[in-house]
């Protein structure tokens, strides 16, 4: 369905346990990119930035949806995951702390990113 598209498709999580649907909505968007085989970058941000410490996606829970372990773990087979760098320094998040193959990097990586040639960017 998507075969041949060379586009970049930025998500960024903003949301955690706080508002949970919409949290999954990103992970589930980003993750089914993935799986379509498109180029996706993935931002945990705001309360989704615990979600970048090992074993916070299992803590997750919402009725109906996929587990958010699964979809972390195809979006770093996959994709690329940043923690936003302000966001994790309000937490307390250390490069050390995360789960591996997640980044921290900040807001100029991001609009590289988003402004990069073909990128679309959504924001959950």
């Amino acid at each position: 369905m998507l075969t041949g598209m060379a586009r970049l498709l930025v998500v960024k999580a903003t949301s955690g346990a706080d508002a949970p649907e919409r949290c999954s909505q990103a992970f589930t968007v980003a993750s089914t990119a993935v799986a379509s085989g498109l180029d996706v970058s993935f931002w945990l941000t705001g309360e989704s930035a615990w979600f970048a410490l090992p074993g916070r996606a299992a803590e997750f829970e919402l009725p109906h949806a996929a587990p958010l372990p699964d979809l972390l773990d195809a979006l770093l087979a996959a994709g690329k995951v940043t923690l936003c760098t302000q966001c994790a320094a309000r937490r307390g998040i250390g490069p050390d702390d995360v789960v591996p193959g997640i980044r921290i990097a900040g807001a100029a990586v991001f609009v590289e990113e988003i402004m990069s040639e073909g990128a679309q960017a959504l924001v959950y």
